[in-house]
């Protein structure tokens, strides 16, 4: 029988599988260099993919910039979260505690994301000789426009810092580790004229590699400089972006880790992960089977609406094996029982077409907003289903 739930002991049972009982946390001593803070550890999580957060929350400071420097939605979500699989292959989710950066601050992170600068743009722009710390190359103003972008993009669209606190014997919490993302433009956007016409230049995934990679030993040597950070281990990946256009966000694709008290990166470690948009040329020529699965599920919806065609899938791949499945179907319907009736047909494919070995998320919308969540994880033999009200 398929579950129709109510949105809040849907999130529960979807994220935890049991009923969390939050009266069970244990309160510690986060250690600071200028005094010490009571902290909670939460008693339980909600995932095996997540980390405990230690509460009270701390914001990171630079954490809006973000926001600002990512091309989309896809790309801000998956910079993030994908940055927290990265830390898993060094930091154990059962031993550390997760804590947004408190060590980069707005300021620094704004400056370094900046061009280098001559002397004439740093006076024009009113800088410091002390803040042209830019990592994103020189524009030297020698020819065109176009010339000077293509010669000389922007490579550096943001940098993430992540915390890892670890529990010790005396009660205390205190940084055990660091992971940083640099995401990097796969695009670089720039105008002729303000407030003209946006141009772009496509920048190849080996240029990427080799500048991210120079980048990082950069930014090893200033972390290390900042008090705190002397002697922590820490981790630097490299994220390549999709441009804007793009309706699946961009993947992480190496990483590597500096010991403690080091400034010396390690060896560059690949990750084998990506996303690929169903339906399209890039599935069917690179994962023909799983293109021909999504196919025929897109074609069976499309029969309970002939003259619909909207089905789009994200698809998340980790060596070289699907894992996730996002799909969304936004529709238009003329009734509360249509929505239902057609959610129950959609519900009755995803469990036909799709493999137990993957998780699989559809989103049914209308103009009205959210109509319909099924959601059908690993070996699940009844999908969760919500009707939104």
């Amino acid at each position: 029988m398929r579950k129709v739930l109510s949105i809040a002991l849907f999130s529960v049972l979807l994220l935890s599988g049991c009923a969390p009982n939050f009266q069970k946390q244990e309160e510690v001593v986060q250690d600071h260099k200028e005094s010490d803070e009571k902290a909670i550890i939460p008693k339980y999580n909600i995932s095996d993919e997540y980390y405990r957060t230690i509460l009270p929350f701390k914001p990171s400071e630079a954490r809006g910039l973000v926001v600002n420097n990512l091309n989309s939605k896809y790309d801000l979500n998956e910079f993030e979260m994908g940055l927290m699989r990265v830390a898993q292959n060094s930091f154990d989710p059962d031993k550390y505690l997760f804590q947004e950066g408190q060590y980069l601050k707005a300021k620094t992170v704004g400056l370094w994301l900046n061009r280098k600068f001559t002397p004439a743009q740093l006076e024009a722009r009113k800088m410091k000789e002390s803040e042209n710390i830019g990592l994103n190359p020189l524009d030297d103003e020698q020819g065109s426009i176009e010339e000077r972008n293509e010669k000389s993009p922007i490579y550096l669209a943001h940098i993430l810092e992540h915390d890892y606190l670890v529990k010790g014997d005396n009660g205390k919490v205190s940084l055990g580790g660091v992971v940083i993302g640099l995401a990097l433009n796969s695009v670089h956007y720039y105008q002729k004229e303000q407030y003209g016409a946006t141009f772009e230049t496509k920048i190849p995934h080996e240029t990427l590699e080799s500048e991210g990679k120079e980048m990082a030993e950069e930014v090893i040597k200033r972390l290390r400089k900042i008090d705190g950070l002397k002697e922590v281990p820490i981790t630097i990946a490299l994220f390549q972006q999709e441009s804007r256009t793009s309706v699946v966000p961009g993947s992480f694709f190496t990483y590597s880790n500096v010991g403690k008290g080091s400034s010396e990166l390690g060896d560059w470690k690949e990750i084998d992960e990506k996303y690929i948009l169903f339906p399209s040329s890039e599935a069917t020529e690179q994962h023909r089977d799983d293109a021909t699965s999504f196919s025929n599920f897109k074609q069976d919806v499309e029969k309970y609406f002939p003259n619909f065609n909207g089905v789009v899938g994200r698809a998340f791949y980790a060596g070289g094996h699907l894992q996730d499945l996002n799909i969304d179907i936004p529709i238009q319907f003329y009734g509360k029982t249509e929505g239902i009736g057609f959610t129950q047909f959609v519900t009755g494919k995803v469990m036909e077409h799709f493999p137990d070995y993957i998780s699989v998320q559809v989103n049914i919308s209308s103009v009205n907003g959210p109509e319909a969540l099924i959601v059908k994880d690993v070996d699940q033999k009844e999908p969760f289903v919500h009707i939104y009200q």
